[in-house]
């Protein structure tokens, strides 16, 4: 049988290589974690107020507000918190990255800020692709669960 993974780089410094292993499931559940929960400050405003963004989404073209404004809100808040414990981690990352790649729009295009105004979300953006994708790791409640999307 023919060993399909990729060859891994040679370390310029060997030593490094049971560090980088030991931090590596780590670190990424620290993103992870540090993601949803940032979603959820952000979306907290919009949770205790789940119709305060009527105007601004209907700005966007998403009709109607009254829909579009409690769905954003729930998708940032109880996403974020999904996302930070790492319970249907693909469908909570995925719903919070078009989310996000909806602000990249806004900052991009409606506001006319160009790359400068849009970095940010462009960030966050990739950062909850890779999680839609990836899925969390051994350190989430879908692996006690011993289940993933």
């Amino acid at each position: 049988m023919t060993d399909v993974s990729p060859a891994r780089p040679r370390l310029i410094i060997p030593k490094l290589g049971g560090l980088y292993a030991a931090l590596h499931e780590s670190a990424e559940t620290i993103l992870r974690v540090a993601a949803g929960l940032l979603l959820v400050t952000h979306g907290y405003g919009k949770i205790m107020n789940p119709f305060g963004a009527v105007g601004m989404v209907e700005s966007l073209g998403f009709y109607p507000g009254v829909f579009w404004s409690p769905l954003l809100a729930a998708t940032e808040f109880f996403g974020g918190i999904l996302v930070a414990i790492g319970l249907f981690t693909r469908p909570a990352a995925f719903a919070s990255m078009i989310v996000l790649a909806v602000t990249v729009y806004f900052h991009w295009f409606v506001k006319a800020e160009g790359l400068m105004g849009a970095e940010k979300s462009v960030l966050w953006t990739l950062i909850f692709l890779f999680f839609a994708v990836r899925g969390s790791n051994s350190h989430s409640v879908d692996a006690k669960l011993g289940r993933q999307f």
